[in-house]
């Protein structure tokens, strides 16, 4: 028998067969390794990206697990956005179409309540949906979760960025402990261990190698004169053009110039140093994190706290006394399966320092050319999304999902084009797409959000 074939799995023949009229052959690396113990009952953790086959692998065990004959929520699948929840909600429907009386609701937020309610009154066995919404409904009873047999949590390092852990954590309290929870993310930072280890039982873990191989960091030494590391920065930029990049100075006077001769030179940069205030502090690492600045200038402390998926490349500006501190730097790259970039400026007089760190590392650090790097044309590219920030957070009852019902729905913005959501006690940052700007600045600066207009702004 073919091990990659869905009848290996002896599902139902009716499954088997709309499953073969959908045209689904065999099943992708994630459903091969995810959908046995899925389908054992035990709980998940698999990292899959969009088109790699996850919402066939949960729909198939969350559908294996229902009681028609009840009409109570017995699937939740928590998405991120509108738009993911419906084309969950879709593809479950093509995977129930062989099953009966089986009702799949959609339930998220930016759409009229209402018609929700009724849906709800009226049972379903499967709700997908935005975490905000959810937990309105739950609050006002028309949720009941005390049926639940599988929780989903579908991109989950999404739902995080975005802001909605508290929500997330208010729902997954309402339900019965016994549960399966299946927990899919596209990266593995440490946010969504300690997640796993808070929802899951001795979760299975899946990592397809087919799909994500592992992170490889490319580094390189340039040789410089001590007056030229700002320009080689510069230099190095023009030449890779990396969508972000993290650049470690030794002090915080050099991390300051360094970020202003790279603005001056057309880089969206950021300095963050122990001088600055905590909420420039606050604004600085949430700028960066959403991709609404290119390149961050930083100490070694003052980038602490700093957790960023997708960082395409580390510059030492100058490098660090310590070999293990080396060796943490240039780590925040290439992670999540990505290739990484780490280049390091190094005068002649560092050579010691440079065998020290290639002994700890045990393998010598290639050497490049400074010469040899040529700028691309054109000016740097703007990062691409901006924040705004909005004069209202935790104190003032603020959720991410108000913020996110406001833009997708009045304001007509899809939830793609909506970022992390980061809330603080006062104050709240959105990152939008750069083409959504105005409409998100006109949207917000008109409608109401929980009831009460907040002052806009955007940053840089």
């Amino acid at each position: 028998m073919n091990p990659k074939a869905f009848s290996s799995l002896h599902l139902a023949a009716p499954l088997l067969k709309n499953l073969a009229s959908l045209g689904y052959a065999e099943m992708t690396p994630v459903q091969a390794h995810s959908l046995p113990p899925i389908l054992a009952g035990k709980d998940v953790i698999a990292r899959a990206k969009t088109g790699s086959g996850k919402t066939v692998a949960f729909g198939i065990g969350l559908l294996t697990r229902l009681e028609p004959s009840s009409f109570r929520v017995q699937a939740l699948v928590l998405c991120p956005t509108r738009e993911l929840a419906d084309q969950v909600g879709k593809e479950l429907r093509r995977l129930a179409r062989c099953l009966e009386n089986i009702k799949i609701l959609s339930i998220c937020g930016g759409v009229p309540f209402g018609p929700q309610l009724g849906s709800l009154e009226h049972g379903a066995h499967v709700v997908v949906g935005t975490p905000g919404r959810l937990l309105d409904h739950l609050r006002r009873g028309s949720l009941d979760l005390s049926g639940l047999q599988t929780l989903v949590l579908d991109e989950a390092d999404r739902m995080l960025d975005m802001g909605f852990q508290e929500d997330i954590a208010a729902l997954i309290a309402a339900a019965p402990s016994r549960r399966q929870t299946l927990l899919f993310s596209a990266t593995y930072p440490d946010t969504i261990g300690a997640m796993s280890g808070a929802v899951q039982r001795a979760p299975v873990e899946v990592s397809v190698d087919e799909l994500h191989d592992a992170g490889v960091i490319e580094q390189i030494l340039l040789t410089v004169e001590g007056d030229q590391r700002t320009d080689a920065v510069a230099r190095v930029l023009d030449h890779y053009r990396p969508e972000s990049a993290l650049v470690f100075c030794n002090t915080k006077i050099e991390c300051q110039e360094v970020a202003d001769a790279l603005v001056q030179r057309g880089y969206g940069a950021l300095a963050i140093h122990g001088d600055l205030e905590q909420r420039e502090r606050d604004q600085v690492l949430v700028r960066f994190a959403n991709r609404s600045a290119a390149v961050l200038v930083a100490t070694d402390v003052a980038a602490r706290g700093l957790d960023i998926k997708e960082l395409p490349a580390v510059i030492n500006y100058e490098l660090s006394r310590n070999p293990e501190v080396h060796t943490h730097r240039i780590g925040r790259t290439g992670r999540a399966g990505e290739e990484g970039l780490a280049v390091s400026l190094v005068t002649p007089r560092e050579s010691r320092l440079v065998e020290a760190i290639e002994e700890a590392q045990g393998s010598a650090i290639p050497r490049g050319s400074l010469a040899a790097l040529t700028p691309q044309p054109g000016r740097p590219a703007a990062p691409p999304m901006v924040t705004l920030c909005i004069d209202g957070g935790r104190r003032n009852k603020l959720r991410p999902g108000d913020i996110l019902g406001a833009l997708t729905g009045e304001g007509g913005i899809a939830g793609s084009e909506v970022g992390k959501i980061d809330l603080f006690d006062t104050h709240s940052y959105v990152a939008i797409a750069r083409q959504s700007v105005a409409m998100a600045l006109a949207c917000l600066g008109k409608n109401r959000i929980k009831g009460r207009f907040f002052r806009v702004r955007r940053l840089g």
